[in-house]
């Protein structure tokens, strides 16, 4: 028989280790993981679930694109898009740093006549009319996922501090992805700022579960609209998807037009191109700025992303006068290079003869005095 030693065997002391790595790693994992329930947002119940259910968008449980349009993705054969993004030649990140801007005072100008525009990156952005300021899909945190620690990670920092912001208005919101509705940056707003959450229906669902008031939550169907002092805030339509986990639609997407006494903007939030946009410029245009998303396309989505080329024909079918690019340079989400989606966009406003602005994250474009466009981009990409 063997004898005892003073000393632990050393596959026993190996073995406690294992364990203790492994106690670790859950515990690790626990602690990554401990917002991602919070994160997936809430439920449709009660009246919120009541109110969807009379939509003329939702049916068997879900909300619907309109008549013909599909948000599943294309099947191209012969391409694996796990390949391209992994072993893909695009230039999906700038070389150097993204140029930020700090804004100033806005310039003086007539309270009645004020129009000007703010983009933070990605589709955040703040639009200043008349008086009033309107956030757009504020997203400050560093990655657009239910993890801090995995999913799209920023390619530039927010150009000011949300604590920075002057008072809101209102905030806006075009639906549920986590590029364009954030918690933590919801969070902070409702803590910071008094103005009221305007989203789409069902949305109000997530707001409510992340702490904001319901007094504060202002949920729209498309053509329903939302007074805030003297603007006039409208869900429009737009051909998208919705979703935070594995349920899909649950919540309604939008597009947005913003009209004051004489100043009227339109944002796209995300969508494909469809005939939507013409009936939206026929019964609210024209609009002496559009915002259109031009970033994260793809010939395998093309259904609910727009392409550049089609963000000209889409502000053109609204009536828009200065167009100002939104959805690109912040956040990698398609395999196209970073600056294709502009260099892309500013030739087809020349050959279209578009009115055209691309502003550094965190510059202020006076829309009636917009600057020359300049090819910034040009020089990081």
């Amino acid at each position: 028989m063997r004898q005892a030693t003073g000393q632990e065997p050393d596959r026993t002391r190996g073995g406690r280790m294992w364990k203790l790595a492994g106690l670790a790693a859950v515990a690790g994992l626990a602690w990554a993981t401990r917002d991602v329930p919070a994160q997936l947002g809430g439920r449709l119940t009660g009246d919120r679930a009541e109110r969807a259910a009379r939509s003329p968008r939702f049916r068997d449980g879900t909300f619907h694109n309109p008549a013909g349009a599909s948000a599943t993705m294309v099947a191209d054969p012969g391409r694996n898009l796990l390949r391209e993004l992994i072993f893909g030649k695009q230039q999906r990140r700038p070389f150097s740093p993204v140029p930020l801007l700090r804004p100033g005072a806005a310039p003086a100008a007539d309270p009645a006549r004020e129009l000007n525009v703010i983009w933070y990156g990605h589709a955040s952005t703040l639009v200043e009319i008349e008086g009033q300021r309107v956030l757009l899909d504020p997203v400050w945190s560093d990655r657009c996922s239910p993890s801090g620690l995995v999913g799209p990670r920023r390619i530039h920092e927010p150009p000011v501090r949300l604590t920075d912001l002057p008072p809101l208005d209102a905030v806006l919101i075009s639906h549920d992805h986590y590029d364009h509705l954030d918690m933590d940056t919801v969070r902070t707003l409702a803590d910071l700022q008094s103005a009221p959450f305007v989203v789409p229906l069902g949305v109000g669902a997530h707001l409510a579960r992340w702490g904001v008031p319901e007094h504060r939550i202002v949920e729209l169907d498309w053509s329903e609209s939302h007074r805030v002092g003297g603007l006039t805030l409208t869900a429009t339509a737009a051909q998208h998807f919705s979703g935070r986990g594995l349920r899909r639609d649950g919540t309604l997407w939008s597009s947005w037009t913003i009209t004051g006494t004489h100043r009227k903007v339109f944002y796209t939030g995300d969508s494909g191109y469809f005939d939507g946009y013409a009936a939206i410029g026929a019964e609210h245009g024209p609009f002496d700025l559009t915002l259109m998303q031009i970033g994260a396309y793809d010939r395998a989505w093309p259904h609910i992303h727009m392409f550049p080329e089609e963000a000209v024909a889409a502000h053109l079918d609204v009536r828009g006068g200065l167009l100002v690019p939104v959805h690109w340079g912040t956040f990698n989400l398609a395999l196209h290079d970073w600056s294709e989606p502009v260099n892309r966009l500013w030739a087809e406003t020349k050959a279209r003869d578009v009115r055209l602005a691309v502003p550094r994250p965190g510059e202020r474009v006076v829309v009636d005095e917009p600057p020359a466009v300049d090819g910034w981009w040009q020089s990081v990409a």
